[in-house]
């Protein structure tokens, strides 16, 4: 087991309660570098939640968020607001509080598969698109830690798949830890070193294979996810390896 210090971020027993409610309950979750972990759940569960919590964007009621010092974050959030009159370009969009060099910008666009559109208003992006532009945005803060929160929400499905494998690409050339919330729940089992469920506290917990076959996971998705996610698995990792066995962190021997 790794030590708290050799995390990126961790949140320790962390509870918030916002107008008498209960939303955390006693949350741990740590992030260390090079490691995909997953955050899935029903809707209300609390995740976007427990997301702003560990940027420190929401105070929490008690327990204890730990950061390294001085740790870079590149944050792609779930919405991002548009104003529809203000004409912003893809461009504009990446060095709204960044001061990059044109070079850093068409290389963060080209990483994301996004080099034509440097030029293209951000208001006719299709979701796919914009995503992309958001996560290229993230990267020119050249992060340790990247956290997105529904990377594929208003993506199609070959756009989700797409997706995922940019994501799965940066962590391997950047060496950085990656935070997801995700409600997508068969291709993110099959990207995620590290699975956390969450449905206001931890359900469950640890790699993909594990987690599918929790008895928690079964009551909050339905015994259908499980064999779904099972045969999504399996499929997909005869495109990485040749052993189908555990998926916990294999994905760290490419």
């Amino acid at each position: 087991m790794l030590k708290v210090s050799d995390a990126l971020l961790s949140a320790r027993d962390v509870s918030l309660t916002l107008n008498g409610r209960s939303i955390l309950d006693h949350v741990t979750i740590d992030v260390r570098p090079n490691e995909i972990v997953t955050v899935i759940g029903p809707n209300g569960a609390g995740k976007s939640t427990l997301v702003r919590c560990l940027l420190g964007l929401q105070p929490i009621t008690s327990g204890e968020i730990i950061r390294s010092k001085a740790l870079r974050i590149g944050y792609v959030p779930q919405r991002f607001p548009q104003t529809p009159n203000v004409p912003l370009d893809v461009r504009r969009l990446l060095s709204l509080t960044l001061k990059p060099s044109e070079s850093e910008i068409d290389a963060a666009l080209a990483e994301t598969g996004i080099a034509h559109l440097k030029h293209a208003a951000v208001a006719r992006l299709s979701g796919g698109e914009l995503q992309r532009a958001l996560l290229a945005r993230a990267l020119l803060r050249k992060p340790e830690l990247l956290v997105l929160d529904e990377p594929v929400q208003a993506v199609d499905f070959m756009g989700e798949a797409r997706m995922y494998e940019l994501i799965s690409e940066i962590r391997r050339q950047h060496g950085c830890g990656i935070l997801m919330v995700s409600h997508d729940l068969h291709m993110v089992m099959a990207e995620s070193d590290h699975v956390v469920c969450l449905n206001g506290h931890v359900c469950c917990e640890g790699g993909p294979s594990k987690v599918q076959q929790d008895p928690e996971f079964a009551r909050l998705f339905g015994p259908s996810a499980a064999r779904m996610i099972a045969a999504y698995t399996h499929h997909h990792d005869h495109d990485h390896e040749s052993h189908g066995h555990g998926c916990d962190h294999d994905h760290h021997r490419h």
